[in-house]
C-alpha cells in the first residue's frame, strides 16, 4: 500500500521540478494534484498497450495517483494499472491506487448478449439478487461489493487498495426511494468498514497469472483518513447532495437532486429477466 515514506520519497525524486503545491498532503504522506484515470477507451489489446505506456510514463514523471473501477473498459483497466505499475519500476508504496465497485463488470469484452451475461454470471450464481439491481447493471449489496473488492485486488495484482469507492450510488434512485438507498449505503459501508478493520485476506492473482493468498489487510477506504461507517441522512428536502464518501459525480442532475450517469459507457443495456 502507499506509505508516508514511500510517497514522500517519490516527491523528493523530483526536487524543484514542480511547484510547491503540486504534491499535496494526504494523511501523513503526499499525493500529486494530478491523477491518471482509466475510464475511457475500447476494451481492446491495442488500447491496453496505449494505456500501459501512458500510465508508466505518468508514474515516471510525477503522477502517483491512479484511479480505476472494476467495470472500466470491461474490467481491463484494473489489469492494465497493475501491468503499468510493474513496468514503471516505481515502488508500490509510492503510489496511491483507487478503485470502485457498483456496476456489474464484463470480463474483458462486451458480450454479445449483456442481459444473458448478467443473468448467468451474477444472478444464476447467487452473487446478485435481481431485486438489488438498478437498470439491470448496478448493485450496492454488501456481498456484491465484498466480492468486487476481491476481484479488484486480483485484477491489479496487489494486496491492498488505498481508496475504495461505492460507485455512483445515486443510480439506485431509479428503482427505490431515497431513504431505502441510504439504508443500503449504510449496510454497504458497514460491511466495507468491517472488511477494513478485520484484516481479512483475499485470493489474489499475480500479474504473471499465478494465484496466491494475501495475508495483508484489504483497504476499502483511505489508508490514512478513516471514513465514517455510513453517510448521514440529509433533511428531507429536494436538492440534497449525496454523501462525500461516494464517487462518480457528473454535470447532469436528476429531479431528486443527485447526479445521474449511464450504467455502461456509451451503451444502454437491456435489463435481464429475473428468474
Amino acid at each position: 500500500m502507499a506509505t508516508s515514506s514511500g510517497t514522500w520519497g517519490y516527491r523528493d525524486r523530483f526536487g524543484d521540478r514542480f511547484g510547491r503545491t503540486y504534491f499535496r498532503r494526504f494523511g501523513p504522506g503526499v499525493v500529486s494534484s494530478v491523477g491518471a484515470g482509466t475510464y475511457l477507451g475500447d476494451p481492446t489489446d491495442a488500447v491496453d498497450d496505449r494505456y500501459r505506456a501512458a500510465l508508466a510514463a505518468a508514474l515516471a514523471n510525477g503522477i502517483n495517483l491512479v484511479d480505476a473501477a472494476s467495470n472500466y473498459r470491461c474490467g481491463r483497466s484494473e489489469r492494465v494499472v497493475g501491468a503499468a505499475l510493474d513496468e514503471s519500476g516505481v515502488d508500490r508504496e509510492s503510489v496511491v491506487l483507487a478503485s470502485k465497485a457498483g456496476f456489474l463488470p464484463f470480463d474483458g469484452e462486451r458480450p454479445a448478449d449483456p442481459s444473458r451475461y448478467v443473468r448467468e454470471t451474477f444472478l444464476d450464481t447467487g452473487l446478485v439478487d435481481a431485486a438489488d439491481l438498478a437498470h439491470g447493471s448496478h448493485c450496492i449489496a454488501p456481498d456484491f461489493l465484498d466480492a468486487m473488492l476481491d476481484r479488484s485486488l486480483a485484477a491489479v495484482g496487489v494486496d491492498r487498495l488505498d481508496c475504495y469507492y461505492v460507485h455512483n450510488p445515486e443510480t439506485q434512485l431509479a428503482v427505490r426511494d431515497r431513504e431505502a438507498v441510504y439504508d443500503r449505503l449504510e449496510a454497504a459501508f458497514e460491511t466495507l468498514e468491517r472488511r477494513r478493520a478485520a484484516g481479512a485476506s483475499a485470493p489474489t492473482a499475480s500479474r504473471r497469472g499465478r494465484r496466491s493468498a494475501c495475508r495483508a489487510t484489504t483497504t476499502p477506504t483511505s489508508i490514512w483518513r478513516r471514513c465514517s461507517p455510513a453517510p448521514r441522512r440529509p433533511p428531507r428536502r429536494s436538492g440534497t447532495t449525496p454523501p462525500t464518501t461516494a464517487s462518480g459525480r457528473s454535470n447532469s442532475r436528476s429531479t431528486s437532486g443527485w447526479p445521474t450517469r449511464s450504467p455502461w459507457p456509451h451503451t444502454t443495456p437491456t435489463p435481464p429477466t429475473a428468474r
